[in-house]
């Protein structure tokens, strides 16, 4: 029996902290909204009702913003999204209910205003001077893309490698049971050999689960990424599932947004998800090509797309259509929070337009769960579960 049985086929639940129980009222404000760890919490009993059996919670650390990803401090949780004891309780009583946790880990990057480089930016003899890559001090710095406000940690240097492996070890050690690892094309797969090396030692059962993806990667922010043959890469282009494959060996698996990208085309080509012999084909040659080791995480959304809905123009029956499909797979399965209620954008997000994922980030309207949807996953969950069996 594998180490990671458990997540294998799982059902994941995408929790985004501060908005899972934030303030409806204030549902369009970029600013912290009050969801927190504790909220999760009291809706354990939910999630399983529901079918899931793994929680994944957004960056729960001392951050600048309500999603997490702007941190200040690795090591503390933040006061808005609660305490380090809440996270205990949590992860505790989520154990006991059957439900395991992984968290988002964010090692390419820290918040600018993080003291370590800041500290950095002021003085050149700052023993944190090399854990950045300066291409012009103080001013001009390798970031995560050309996000300035986001300065890229230098993994090849020992000491700052050696703290961010420190600091999965320390979340892990709580009783985490995994990562989902933004930006995992930031760090250099020198980092990740090394970092699967040493988690695997001490937390064999954990799960480490990349981000990569590379659509619409901008040529020139190549070079902001660990990714192998660079120059390849500018010339000719990347390959979402090219690169879905670069990381086997090194992680646990990856968010497969290839397969993402062939449901997205599908609904809006308007094919008949369930009876088109073509998409079948597709997707059976897509997992073809993927190691039976390598775990595809399927999902429809997330956090920085636009609601799958969207696409189905607003059918839900299409939408159980597509859950089915990845179901199908016997791959993971991830709901995006708020997908019960079935709300969606309607304007496209677009990166160009501030704010403009907020239209995918609203908080959780606990009074709107939309039954036809609820009664259609956990369906669909007994369904594929019976065959297992």
């Amino acid at each position: 029996m594998s180490t990671l049985d458990w997540f294998r086929k799982a059902v994941v639940y995408q929790v985004f902290i501060d908005r899972f129980n934030g303030l409806e009222e204030t549902r369009n404000s970029p600013g912290f909204l009050g969801g927190t760890i504790n909220g999760v919490l009291q809706k354990l009993d939910y999630f399983v009702d529901l079918g899931i059996n793994v929680l994944w919670l957004s960056p729960f650390y001392q951050t600048l913003n309500y999603h997490g990803y702007h941190i200040t401090d690795f090591k503390k949780v933040d006061p808005h999204f609660g305490t380090e004891d809440d996270l205990k309780s949590l992860i505790r009583e989520a154990h006991a209910k059957g439900l395991y946790v992984i968290a988002d880990f964010v090692p390419n990057h820290c918040s600018n205003q993080h003291p370590f480089f800041l500290d950095a930016q002021h003085n050149k003899n700052s023993k944190y001077y090399d854990w950045f890559i300066f291409e012009n001090w103080p001013d001009q710095y390798r970031c995560f893309l050309d996000f300035g406000e986001l300065p890229k940690l230098n993994l090849n240097n020992k000491e700052a490698r050696n703290y961010m492996l420190g600091v999965a070890d320390y979340w892990l050690s709580l009783g985490l049971d995994g990562y989902r690892i933004d930006h995992a094309i930031g760090p250099s797969h020198r980092f990740w050999k090394v970092f699967k090396r040493t988690m695997k030692a001490k937390y064999p059962k954990a799960v480490f689960i990349g981000e990569v993806w590379c659509d619409g990667l901008d040529k020139k922010l190549i070079k902001t990424t660990g990714l192998k043959d660079k120059t390849r890469k500018r010339k000719f282009g990347i390959s979402q599932e090219g690169i879905q494959l670069e990381y086997y060996g090194e992680l646990d698996g990856v968010l497969d947004f290839a397969l993402n990208n062939i449901l997205v085309e599908a609904v809006k080509n308007g094919e008949d998800l369930l009876s088109n012999k073509e998409l079948k084909s597709k997707i059976q040659k897509h997992f073809q090509q993927v190691p039976t080791d390598y775990i595809m995480v399927t999902f429809l959304d997330n956090h920085d797309m636009d609601r799958f809905l969207l696409h189905c123009k607003g059918n839900i029956q299409v939408m159980l259509n597509a859950f089915e499909i990845l179901l199908s797979t016997g791959q993971p399965v991830v709901i995006y929070y708020g997908t019960e209620n079935c709300r969606f954008n309607k304007v496209p997000i677009h990166n160009s337009i501030p704010h403009s994922d907020l239209a995918v980030r609203a908080p959780m309207d606990w009074n709107a769960i939309n039954r036809q949807f609820i009664e259609g996953f956990k369906n669909l969950i007994t369904k594929y579960r019976n065959q297992e069996n």
